[in-house]
């Protein structure tokens, strides 16, 4: 299996970095997420076919409200997962990145499971760490932060006993 899956990201990686899957992405792909989440009670994800995926739910930074929003992570083999704000390449930051800073306290399911986090922003000195982790999973996935023009938000999302 993990042969198919590395075939597979080797041919669908190139085609997230088009111009075409960025401006449809972010239409369809949450539209596809929550249909497959009602189907399977938050156990499967799209993107957890390919990559490790959760569901971020997080405390609105002005609404105050519970948002959910699903993401790629990449486990940083200490038990925690980095989250990368790229927002499809957009030029603007993604609400959720907001959010965290805002209300650090948030919540992720794994395959339905739910674990209480602290989202940490990544510091400067650790981004080229993180980001090598981050390609190692998905190559060239730093290219959104390039094609964006900003500096993208990464968390370190830490478990709450």
């Amino acid at each position: 299996m993990p042969r198919t899956v590395d075939l597979v990201r080797a041919v669908v990686a190139p085609l997230t970095r088009t111009s075409v899957f960025r401006s449809a992405a972010p239409v369809v792909l949450p539209r596809l997420e929550r249909l497959l989440a009602r189907l399977t009670g938050r156990r499967v994800q799209l993107s957890a076919l390919l990559v490790p995926s959760l569901v971020l739910r997080t405390t609105g930074a002005r609404s105050g409200v519970i948002r959910e929003t699903e993401l790629m992570y990449t486990p940083d083999g200490h038990g925690r997962a980095i989250v990368a704000g790229t927002s499809f390449a957009r030029q603007r930051h993604p609400a959720w990145t907001y959010n965290l800073l805002a209300h650090p306290e948030a919540e992720i399911l794994v395959r339905g499971r739910a674990m209480r986090v602290r989202a940490l922003p990544v510091a400067d000195v650790d981004r080229d760490e993180a980001w090598a982790l981050i390609e190692r999973q998905w190559p060239g996935y730093r290219g959104y932060e390039r094609e964006s023009g900003r500096v993208v938000r990464l968390f370190r999302l830490q478990p709450v006993r």
